[in-house]
């Protein structure tokens, strides 16, 4: 399926052929932000499991693709509707600022609401204002009105 919201940019859903791309951009963001990444070969592995199972909703933007979005659904808890997790949205640095985040966004909008989802849910850190400047333009709202939103996690 070919997602095109802008004529200059080129929106995809990923398959299973298309892992060592996902696994590339997946790698260069945590590496960007000095997060833990188990590097490219692993993630290659574990996107293809995840797509070929259907456990992950991958788009991919640009040309090399220089984007990506990983969506995650499950049923609602509150709605008979399912909820979409945006896990991940990432653009390399040298395609910022001309418009695919925003043309990825748009298309994983598009995607969970073709999937049923009635809401969406994402992080980002709060020292992160490009990302929250285009979630919120995008009509995402900070649940806590401005104040310092916690998300914990352990590993097991």
């Amino acid at each position: 399926m070919m997602v095109t919201l802008e004529s200059e940019h080129r929106i995809r859903l990923a398959g299973v052929e298309d892992a060592p791309d996902a696994a590339r951009l997946l790698h260069d963001f945590n590496t960007e932000f000095d997060d833990p990444t188990p590097g490219v070969a692993d993630l290659t592995v574990r996107m293809r499991r995840l797509l070929a199972e259907g456990q992950a909703t991958v788009l991919l933007g640009g040309e090399r693709p220089d984007a990506i979005a990983v969506l995650r659904f499950r049923p609602s808890l509150w709605a008979d509707s399912t909820d979409a997790y945006l896990e991940e949205l990432y653009v390399a640095p040298q395609h910022r600022g001309h418009g695919l985040g925003r043309a990825v966004l748009d298309a994983a909008l598009a995607v969970a609401r073709d999937r049923g989802a009635g809401r969406i849910e994402l992080g980002t850190d709060e020292d992160d204002t490009v990302a929250r400047a285009l979630y919120e333009s995008s009509g995402f709202t900070n649940l806590d009105d401005g104040e310092q939103m916690f998300y914990y996690e352990r590993d097991l």
